[in-house]
């Protein structure tokens, strides 16, 4: 195998996140050439013991090794002063830390970013949560298939009356691992301008729902809603019950519930004799036949709050409009609202990362075509009679337009 120099040469990464958000933006940088280095606890990365589809491998399942290339592993335990010691010392020499650690786990084991900053100043610190590291949900379990059905895309896709369905793809995990590798990059290239470090915090909801940003705007400035039409226009690697189920008044998603406990909680007694990963794997379409016939006798709401006070991963299926009010969104400040010169005032997704030191902000709408066509040109080194001369071939387009500066508001 040809060994070349990546763009990342020279810049290290901690890498103290499981799963997958975490693990897959590292190993991103890792294949730009960075040096990785994924800090584990002496038992393993919670993702070696977690084989998705039942895909065990030999020494490491297929799910580890495909969110884990390009790393060196150090095993650390973080609970013991020795091992936040030597995590600090490693510390001092690395470019970025990455974790994705639930909100305050981080302080609490004494790694969060003014901790680490005061021994690295020029520290670019990523953190990545389910709903965002303050607001009303930032304790709830951020899963893949949860925040799908919170992001509104569900009801995009299918039957009209049919089941919401989830996508065929781990969705949130991935968008938010693309979000966090963008946020690493961004960070680093002001670092390299400045000298300065920064906290980046990135979060699944906003990371969702700022990939919907055509579908969203459709919805909010189009006002065009979700009708799903008679024919579908659009995991088998999951146990059961893992997916989308039917209420008396609407539909939650339901992901990795232990059998036992959910068998006594909506009063089917056989599961309670099955294991989880057992006949959860062998017995998939008979789980979610039962449990799909339990759920339908309740509300969504009586489930949700019986559920998911036992500790179960549930929540609900949102349509846009339920995204749109959703106070957790408000909060996070996902949605941005503006003047445009020609669309007039305009509410669509915002951005999916926050940065302390350089935070993203609109500073023009969409532009028309060449509407900035001479103003690029002249900084480019042409003069006005060159630019006349172009236009008036045909090789360029200029469109006037009585922009104003853009008067933006999270």
């Amino acid at each position: 195998m040809t060994q070349n120099p990546g763009v990342l040469a020279g810049y290290r990464v901690l890498d103290c996140s499981i799963a997958m958000a975490g693990p897959f933006a590292a190993q991103r940088l890792g294949d730009l050439g960075a040096d990785v280095i994924k800090v584990e606890p002496t038992t393993g990365e919670w993702q070696r013991h977690a084989a998705a589809g039942g895909a065990t491998g030999n020494e490491i399942n297929v799910s580890f090794l495909s969110l884990n290339r390009n790393k060196r592993s150090v095993a650390l335990d973080l609970k013991s002063e020795e091992g936040r010691a030597a995590l600090r010392e490693l510390v001092a020499g690395a470019d970025v830390f990455l974790q994705n650690y639930r909100p305050g786990v981080a302080g609490r084991l004494g790694v969060d970013y003014e901790s680490l900053r005061a021994i690295n100043p020029s520290i670019v610190y990523v953190s990545i949560s389910g709903y965002g590291e303050d607001g009303p949900y930032r304790d709830r379990p951020g899963q893949d298939l949860l925040l799908q059905a919170m992001s509104g895309a569900m009801l995009s896709a299918g039957r009209h009356g049919d089941e919401p369905s989830p996508a065929g793809q781990y969705l949130a995990d991935a968008v938010t691992a693309s979000t966090a590798f963008e946020g690493v990059l961004a960070a680093l290239l002001h670092r390299e301008r400045t000298g300065e470090g920064q906290l980046v915090t990135v979060n699944m909801l906003d990371a969702l729902t700022t990939l919907q940003m055509q579908e969203l705007s459709v919805f909010t400035v189009g006002r065009k809603t979700q009708e799903r039409s008679a024919e579908p226009h659009a995991h088998v690697y999951i146990r059961a019950p893992y997916g989308v189920f039917e209420t008396s008044d609407g539909f939650v998603a339901l992901a990795f519930a232990d059998l036992h406990e959910l068998g006594r909680l909506i009063d089917e007694p056989v599961f309670e004799g099955w294991r989880s990963e057992v006949e959860g794997w062998t017995r998939r379409d008979e789980i979610h036949e039962r449990t799909a016939a339990k759920l339908r006798e309740k509300p969504a709401g009586y489930w949700i709050e019986t559920l998911g006070a036992a500790g179960m991963w549930i929540g609900p299926v949102y349509g846009y409009q339920e995204l749109v009010d959703d106070p957790q969104v408000a909060h996070n400040g996902t949605f941005v609202e503006y003047d445009h010169p020609t669309e007039g005032h305009v509410k669509t997704p915002g951005f999916p990362y926050r940065f302390s030191a350089t935070p993203p902000q609109v500073y023009r709408g969409a532009p028309l075509v060449g509407e900035h066509t001479r103003e690029i040109l002249l900084e480019a080194g042409f003069d006005d009679a060159a630019v006349d001369a172009l236009l008036a071939s045909g090789a360029a387009r200029a469109t006037a337009t009585e922009a104003a500066p853009v008067a933006a508001s999270a």
